[in-house]
């Protein structure tokens, strides 16, 4: 379960709360000097009808929680009698460590091959790469040997 600041609604709810806080102290200071505005009003109301809404959502997904934890409860009380018989118990975990070895055998199966794969791509690529600067090496090397005869003559 998610805790209270994170459910959006609940932010939303929390902030509705203290904007109408916040508009009754403004809506108190502007009566006490008589300049209540219909605007002022206006954003109170829907601030108001907003906290219902948020308030309302919230009962109806607490309602369901309470409904699904019901039903489970219900359901695990009504579920298949439990035999702890060692003979059943050994059978079972044999049986899981099986399945547990055979998926874990698969999966160092996979990353072998895809490390395998993975090295030989590497491989050629520093291959190429290698042969492509021994080959700009060398025509380098011949550009400036051509360049020092130039500058002998």
């Amino acid at each position: 379960m998610k805790p209270l600041s994170r459910h959006p609604l609940i932010r939303s709810t929390i902030f509705a709360t203290a904007l109408l806080a916040g508009l009754a102290a403004c809506q108190k200071n502007d009566a006490s000097a008589g300049q209540t505005t219909p605007k002022l009003d206006d954003i109170a109301q829907q601030a108001s009808q907003k906290l219902d809404q948020a308030a309302s959502y919230v009962g109806q997904q607490v309602d369901a929680a309470k409904t699904t934890a019901q039903q489970n409860l219900d359901t695990a009380a009504s579920g298949p009698t439990i035999d702890l018989s060692p003979s059943n118990l050994a059978s079972q975990a044999q049986a899981n460590l099986q399945g547990a070895a055979s998926a874990t055998n698969a999966a160092v199966n996979k990353a072998m091959n895809s490390t395998g794969a993975g090295l030989e791509t590497a491989g050629r690529k520093l291959q190429q790469w290698s042969s492509d600067a021994s080959a700009s090496s060398q025509s380098t090397s011949s550009e400036s040997s051509d360049a020092q005869k130039q500058m002998d003559k």
